[in-house]
């Protein structure tokens, strides 16, 4: 399984493909000293795909030994070799350019030259193309269940907050009237496409580029669909200079990555507004007081959730950078991809659950915000809505309600709306309309439940609309945990392998 190192992976996947044991001593020896080493060196960032790289020598390992291409023990050598150093961990890896070199200098030490055979029908270009793939499939599911796990405790609230009214806004000013439950619904709608996003980025991810060697293919007759299954891959990338040299699935999951933190952003902003105008208050361990001001309870972790989309988008436009017009195939420039994915998946997963985390425990504080749902005369469309209903083109509607709006020294009511009649129509609002039903268009309880058209925040249009949207949840859930499945399934099937030969 991937080790749980944290941070960027360099990934070195320079260099021509090497040959076997002691063959590539000279090359080693000639390019092993100098001022540039440091330089060149990922080993150290390589920790996270350490065990991607050892999951993927043993895939490799086994097919040549099934296609024949090792002597007799050399893969027994080799993979109990392996397991050795996947003990010792990556800290006790021998000193190397890359994570790759290193382990393979670690298994020679191990058992002689012939652990170099371990190499044979490679190179590092695919083999590090490989390792990233098998990675960053497993924290773009985890960043996964952290969007699913946001929309659950969006959607709780949601159901609890139903028909709690409260003023909607476009421009920051007050517009409408609608409900909590409607507006966190519209968060859990929007993660439910970035979730989308991630498990369509998963299937692209999920390709094995293993045996494409430095980008031409190998004379050897090997079987790149049997390593493709032992690592849990769902195919392979056939074109070996596309497999060697590709990493549009780094960009595609950065993106999607900050696509998801573009939502959370949204949703901090909202409840960092929330919160200083009294509508929510979240929870103390969301939140943190000042080191003069006793009094003061600050939304911080909203707001460094607001601000992880400035990390995503910097990822995303960092490869863009990276990897805008480089030439085929392999380009050392692409070691410095990768760390901008990892650190975006990093970033945006954790910053989901705190998200998660602070919306489940938020306390939504109904009075001031039924209260607020009737400032600046928000039942104003309704009215208008009502006049179109009873045969007023509705731009006239909005002109009578607007000079209502206008005039008026308080809140709205139905003199000021009569008044406003007289002038744009030539006669009294009741004319045109029953009283009682303007007093409840003037009510934001009642223009909430008007409003039961497909997607509305009326007590049944919500009630669809949470139904729907749990059942997207569940659906995703089960999509991830198949995903899951298959990539433990196909864990055990190489263990079996690895265990008959060592």
């Amino acid at each position: 399984m991937p080790g749980n190192g944290r941070g960027g992976s360099g990934g070195n996947e320079g260099g021509d493909e090497r040959g076997e044991g002691g063959k590539d001593v000279v090359r080693r020896d000639r390019f092993s000293g100098g001022p540039a080493r440091g330089f060149l060196s990922s080993l150290a960032a390589d920790e996270r795909i350490f065990g991607a790289d050892v999951a993927v020598d043993r895939a490799h390992v086994v097919m040549l030994d099934e296609q024949g291409i090792l002597a007799d023990g050399d893969a027994s050598a080799i993979l109990g070799a392996l397991e050795a150093i996947e003990t010792a961990g990556h800290g006790a890896l021998p000193a190397g350019e890359d994570v790759h070199a290193a382990i393979e200098t670690a298994v020679i030490e191990r058992v002689g030259d012939r652990g170099g055979r371990m190499h044979t029908a490679r190179s590092r270009n695919d083999e590090v193309a490989t390792c990233l793939r098998y990675r960053l499939r497993t924290d773009v599911l985890e960043a996964a269940e952290a969007a699913i796990e946001a929309r659950r405790a969006l959607l709780e609230a949601a159901a609890e907050h139903a028909e709690t009214v409260m003023p909607g806004f476009t421009h920051l000013q007050p517009a409408q009237p609608t409900t909590v439950g409607h507006y966190l619904c519209s968060y859990a709608s929007a993660l439910a496409r970035d979730t989308e996003r991630l498990l369509d980025a998963y299937g692209r991810i999920n390709r094995s580029p293993l045996g494409a060697a430095a980008f031409a293919g190998t004379p050897f007759e090997i079987d790149r669909e049997r390593t493709a299954a032992l690592l849990g891959f769902d195919g392979v990338i056939e074109n070996a200079m596309d497999a060697a040299s590709a990493r549009d699935f780094l960009l595609e999951a950065t993106a999607a990555l900050a696509a998801l933190s573009t939502t959370l952003s949204g949703l901090a902003e909202d409840v960092v507004v929330f919160s200083n105008a009294g509508y929510v208050e979240v929870d103390d361990a969301y939140a943190s007081t000042s080191s003069i001001m006793p009094q003061k309870k600050n939304p911080d972790t909203m707001e460094l959730v607001r601000a992880t989309a400035g990390d995503a988008a910097a990822g995303v436009n960092a490869l863009l950078s990276v990897l805008k017009g480089l030439p085929r195939a392999y380009n050392r420039d692409l070691q410095r991809a990768h760390p901008h994915a990892f650190g975006t998946v990093d970033a945006v997963t954790e910053a989901t659950t705190v998200a998660a985390g602070a919306v489940a425990t938020a306390e939504w504080r109904t009075q001031r915000l039924e209260a607020a749902a009737s400032e600046g005369f928000t039942t104003a469309t309704g009215v208008a809505d009502l006049l179109a209903m009873a045969g007023v083109p509705f731009r006239t509607a909005h002109e009578l309600v607007a000079l209502a709006a206008e005039r008026a020294t308080g809140p709205v009511e139905a003199a000021d709306l009569d008044a406003a009649a007289r002038e744009v129509l030539g006669s009294g609002l009741e004319a045109h309309l029953d009283p009682e039903a303007v007093a409840d268009a003037l009510d934001p309880v009642e223009s909430v439940r008007s409003r039961d058209s497909l997607g509305g925040p009326a007590p049944g249009a919500l009630a669809d609309t949470l139904s729907a949207l749990d059942a997207g949840v569940e659906a995703d859930a089960e999509a991830v945990r198949d995903r899951r499945d298959a990539l433990e399934d196909a864990a055990a099937a190489l263990e079996r392998e690895v265990s008959r030969r060592v």
